[in-house]
Formats: C-alpha cells, sequence, structure tokens
C-alpha cells in the first residue's frame, strides 16, 4: 500500500529574508524529518539526502503534520517537481483553525495533550543549521515529527482534542480524520490502472 507520512520541514532562512509569505518558495530547506508508517520508523534527511526523500514521497498517497498546507508544502513545491495535489493531506493546524477561529502553537498543543512538547523554535532551528551542528537539528526536527505523530494519533483515537488558552478554562475540539487506509487503497488502484504518460522531452 502507498505509504503515509508525518512530515516537518525546517528551513535555512527566515520568511523575511525571502520577503514575505507569499515567497514561501523561495525559503531554502536545510532539514526534512518524516515518520514512515510503512517503514515502521524515523528519517532526517539534509540537503544531499533529498533525493531519497524524494523516493519515499513517490511512494506516498498522505501527509500528516502541523501547519502543512501554511508552510511546508508551499515550501517543498519550490524544491520538488511533485504533484501535492494527488496527496490527502492531514493538517492538525488547519483544523484547529478550522473549529476555534484561531491559530496555536505546536508546543503548547502538545503539551496540553500529550505532556511533551517542542525542543526548541525555528529561529533556533535556522541558528542551528548555520552554526553547522546538523546533528542538534535532526534531533529538533525529528522531535516535532514525533510530537506531531503522537498528537495525530491521539486525536484519531481518542476523537478529539484539548486546546489550552491564556484567557480561559481549555476547550475540547472533536476530531474525525479521514480512513488514510482506505484512501490510499484506492488511490493504489487508480495509479495501477492509470498508464504513466512518458515525456516527449
Amino acid at each position: 500500500m502507498l505509504d503515509k507520512l508525518v512530515l516537518d520541514i525546517e528551513t535555512s532562512d527566515t520568511i523575511d529574508e525571502v520577503g514575505g509569505k507569499q515567497n514561501l518558495h523561495r525559503l531554502h530547506i536545510s532539514m526534512i524529518g518524516v515518520y514512515s508508517y510503512n517503514r515502521a520508523d524515523f528519517f532526517a534527511f539534509e540537503e544531499k539526502e533529498f533525493p531519497l526523500f524524494e523516493k519515499l514521497l513517490k511512494e506516498s498517497g498522505a501527509l500528516i503534520g502541523f501547519s502543512l498546507n501554511y508552510f511546508d508544502i508551499p515550501v517543498l513545491k519550490g524544491r520538488f517537481p511533485h504533484n501535492f495535489s494527488r496527496l490527502k493531506v492531514i493538517d492538525i493546524l488547519e483544523e484547529v483553525e478550522r473549529q476555534r477561529g484561531h491559530k496555536i502553537g505546536l508546543g503548547q498543543l502538545a503539551q496540553a495533550n500529550i505532556g511533551a512538547g517542542k525542543t526548541g523554535s525555528g529561529l533556533e532551528a535556522i541558528e542551528l543549521y548555520r552554526e553547522g551542528k546538523i546533528e542538534e537539528l535532526k534531533n529538533y526536527c525529528l522531535n516535532d515529527v514525533k510530537i506531531t505523530k503522537d498528537l495525530y494519533e491521539l486525536a484519531k483515537n481518542q476523537g478529539h482534542l484539548i486546546i489550552p488558552s491564556h484567557y480561559s478554562t481549555p476547550v475540547k475540539i472533536n476530531i474525525v480524520w479521514p480512513d488514510l487506509d482506505e484512501y490510499l487503497e484506492a488511490l493504489e488502484k487508480i495509479q495501477k490502472q492509470t498508464p504513466e504518460q512518458v515525456s516527449l522531452f
């Protein structure tokens, strides 16, 4: 069956340095962290290993993450010529915003639901890259992948997440994720029935 990936990326420059959110595709990717359900393992890809990530992406039919549609996918589109529109996307942040009308940080959400949080920030990850601390960057990125995976699986199993608030009591939102395995099986059948187009160029 096609794979489903929990995904998080880090960049080596800031949004301001590329001229704003309309230029996310210009950001340089420093690290890609992934959990592969088919392989039951975590992987971290630095730039020289991106062809391995691309292979994994081509074998996948679904992406799970936090702020995927706002950030990760627009950035990936600037680097990888992949048809992201065929992927089923579960974006935890997007679901929170849809129900609550506002965004929330991954660390806050993780702390409230699984009792574990982030080990740093995106800006700190940029500094790790610039200082050549690649192993620390990998660990930071994969920690984000792990807590995202844990949040996804918790919501899938119990049907809700707790949304903390600085101003009032926490709120519970109901979560109904689509059946990804069912979707991936159907997508794989379609792909097997569709002959690959051969480029003339």
